[in-house]
């Protein structure tokens, strides 16, 4: 997936993981029933001093944290990097 965004200062861009539309046992989640997820992969990294979080990785991130956009028809959240929790 090539991305066509650089992020500016320490932040990077997230591709939010998709939230599951059923449950194990046949249960369809509406939409307004789901909870906002909190981790996602790694698509471009702004100026991050170190190599802590590279592009491809996947991270947890505050629950709040980052500005949501749509491009190429992708969800993407930008965050700041100290919103990010942890590699995973």
């Amino acid at each position: 997936m090539a991305i066509n965004i650089k992020p500016i200062g320490e932040r990077l861009v997230v591709k939010q993981t998709v939230s599951e539309t059923k449950t194990n046992s046949g249960i369809f989640i509406p939409d307004s029933a789901k909870e906002k997820q909190n981790s996602g992969e790694v698509v471009a990294v702004g100026k991050i001093e170190g190599d802590e979080i590279k592009v491809g990785e996947r991270v947890l991130y505050s629950k709040f944290a980052g500005s949501e956009i749509e491009l190429d028809g992708e969800k993407l959240i930008i965050l700041e990097k100290n919103d990010v929790l942890a590699v995973i």
